[in-house]
């Protein structure tokens, strides 16, 4: 937890060296970044990722070949990994700073994803890491202040949120903005599915094999092999086919 209260709106503006900071490494690096992606992240169709596929190399690291779209925006690129086979589709955002975002081999970033690590407290488990062949599917966002590790073959649908950080807001004499955040980490083991809407909060671990119903908030860890729905989210099924009180059919 940090109890470090942000700079005022008013200190903030008209500050381009925060903006850096923000950005990239440092001005050198923001200059490379945004001249690499102004000259060949608008450009379309095959051609496009081909020239990516080359050019990005100079400020990001790949193993092999990675597929990125046109349109997809990057901070921090020096942080991000992109394993042989991941795919960034348009209007993805990935911003790194600085503890970095992992994507493993085979893995799908949709359409208007967000990844952000967002550390500028200094957290030291900040970063995101994904597995192999996992999908985060359209518009999911994960923060990744406290550290988010998700694993193999793990996929979300639409719109899911992975938030590993929480603000502080026990003291009702005190604005929450000065009294810290929590950032405790989430890990989502392999095979898991998180379904439509899905919202998982810090400090949870899901175990393997578990599948999130559309809509559930989950607030606790979820044993493996279970299926959880609900606000906050509780278990209705076990995979072995028995089943918790109050079941009821549950829509993805």
């Amino acid at each position: 937890m940090s109890a470090e209260r942000p700079p005022s709106g008013r200190a903030l503006s008209g500050a381009p060296s925060l903006y850096l900071r923000r950005q990239a490494d440092n001005l050198g690096r923001y200059l490379l970044e945004q001249s690499l992606q102004a000259l060949l992240g608008w450009v379309p169709t095959l051609l496009g990722i081909g020239l990516r596929a080359i050019g990005y190399r100079l400020m990001m690291r790949m193993e092999g070949l990675a597929a990125i779209e046109s349109g997809v925006r990057l901070r921090f690129a020096n942080h991000i990994r992109l394993g042989a086979g991941a795919y960034l589709d348009q209007g993805t955002y990935v911003h790194a700073c600085p503890g970095g975002v992992t994507i493993g081999a085979g893995s799908l970033v949709m359409h208007g994803a967000v990844l952000h690590v967002y550390n500028f407290r200094g957290l030291p488990h900040a970063g995101i890491e994904i597995g192999r062949d996992s999908l985060l599917g359209e518009y999911t966002v994960v923060r990744g202040q406290g550290g988010v590790v998700i694993g193999d073959r793990v996929y979300t649908s639409p719109m899911v949120q992975i938030m590993a950080v929480n603000h502080v807001f026990d003291d009702p004499q005190r604005p929450f903005v000065e009294q810290g955040i929590t950032a405790e980490g989430i890990v989502i083991e392999d095979d898991v599915w998180i379904g439509s809407g899905a919202v998982i909060t810090d400090g949870v671990r899901i175990g393997q094999g578990a599948v999130i119903a559309a809509g559930a908030v989950v607030t606790s860890d979820v044993p493996a092999h279970t299926l959880v729905g609900g606000v906050p989210a509780r278990v209705i099924r076990l995979m072995d086919g028995s089943r918790g009180a109050g079941s009821r059919a549950v829509f993805y």
